[in-house]
C-alpha cells in the first residue's frame, strides 16, 4: 500500500461520525406492530408480503380480512389484476370462490374515520384534500373540514367492490402502483399499508387488457397463503416497528421534505411522501 492509500485509509477510520440531524429519529420512536396487526402474503414465487393492517379505522372489514385468513381463504387464489398507474389486485378471479361462514359480504362502509386528527400536519392543502397529515401510529389521513379519511398512497391497501351501493367483504384487495390512486379516497375502503415486499406486486408485468386484468391463467401470480403473524408459530413471525409521528423529530422530517434546501427546488410536499419509515425489529 502507497503512503497516500495509507493516509486516506487511516483518515477514514479516525473520520468523526455525521451529526444527527434534528429529523433523526431516536430508538424511542421505533415502536412495535402487534402481530395480529401483520399479516404475510407467501406467493407462488416464493417471495412474501407483509400488510400491516389499520385495525383501529376500519373494523368491520378488517374483522372479515382476519376471518378470511384464518380460513385460508386466499391460499390458492392469485394476484390477478396489474394496471398501470393504477393498482395490483389480489383474490379470487372469478369473484364465485364462496365466503367462509361468519364473514359478512358487505359490511358498513368504511370509507370515512373518525376524527381528522394528525400529529404532523402538512403545510399546505391539496387537490384531494384541504388539510392532511401522519397520525402517532404513521397513517396517512386526510380532511375537507367536515369528514376525515384514510389516504391511497402508494402501497396503501384498499377493499375492491363493485358500484355502490357495495363496500365490498375485503375478499378482493388492492394497492396503488402509481401516484394518481388518491382519486379513490373516500370511495373505497383503506384496511392496511404494505410495510416489505411491494416491490414484488409493483413490478409486475402490466396487463393491457382491460382493467389491468390478467388474459390468461398463465399470467396470473399464484397466492399460496395468507396468514396472520400472530397465527404463526413464534419462531416464523416476522416482527416490524414503525417510526412514530408523535414528536419533534418527525415534525422536523416533514418540514424538511415540504422545504427543500439547494439545489432542489423546494415545491413542497404532499402526505403521500412522507409516509413513515417501518423496519424489521433489530
Amino acid at each position: 500500500m502507497t503512503t497516500l492509500a495509507l493516509a486516506l485509509v487511516l483518515a477514514q477510520a479516525v473520520a468523526p461520525a455525521a451529526a444527527p440531524l434534528p429529523s433523526d429519529p431516536i430508538e424511542a420512536d421505533w415502536r412495535a406492530i402487534p402481530d395480529d396487526e401483520l399479516m404475510v402474503i407467501t406467493l407462488g414465487t416464493g417471495k412474501q408480503v407483509v400488510i400491516r393492517l389499520a385495525a383501529a379505522y376500519a373494523p368491520a372489514h378488517i374483522g372479515n380480512v382476519r376471518a378470511l385468513a384464518r380460513a385460508r381463504w386466499w391460499d390458492g387464489t392469485s394476484v390477478y389484476r396489474v394496471q398501470e398507474n393504477w393498482v395490483t389486485q389480489w383474490g379470487d378471479e372469478s369473484e364465485k370462490k364462496p365466503l367462509p361462514t361468519g364473514i359478512t359480504d358487505a359490511p358498513a362502509a368504511e370509507f370515512e374515520i373518525a376524527a381528522f386528527a394528525p400529529a404532523v400536519r402538512m403545510a399546505r392543502a391539496d387537490g384531494y384534500s384541504t388539510a392532511s397529515g401522519i397520525t402517532a401510529e404513521g397513517w396517512p389521513v386526510a380532511s375537507d373540514g367536515k369528514a376525515a379519511w384514510l389516504t391511497h398512497c402508494y402501497g396503501m391497501v384498499g377493499v375492491a367492490r363493485d358500484a355502490l351501493p357495495s363496500t365490498g367483504s375485503g375478499s378482493e384487495l388492492f394497492t396503488p402502483i402509481g401516484q394518481s390512486a388518491r382519486r379513490l379516497d373516500r370511495n373505497y375502503t383503506v384496511v392496511g399499508r404494505i410495510v416489505e415486499g411491494m416491490q414484488y406486486l409493483s413490478a409486475l408485468p402490466r396487463s393491457d387488457a382491460a382493467m389491468g386484468m390478467y388474459a390468461t391463467v398463465a399470467e396470473r401470480v399464484p397466492i399460496v397463503s395468507v396468514r396472520l403473524a400472530s397465527d404463526l408459530v413464534p419462531a416464523e413471525r416476522p416482527h416490524f416497528q414503525y417510526r412514530a409521528a408523535d414528536n419533534a423529530r418527525f415534525a422536523a422530517a416533514v418540514r424538511r421534505r415540504e422545504q427543500a434546501e439547494a439545489p432542489t427546488v423546494p415545491t413542497g410536499a404532499a402526505v403521500c411522501d412522507v409516509l413513515p419509515a417501518v423496519r424489521r425489529r433489530p
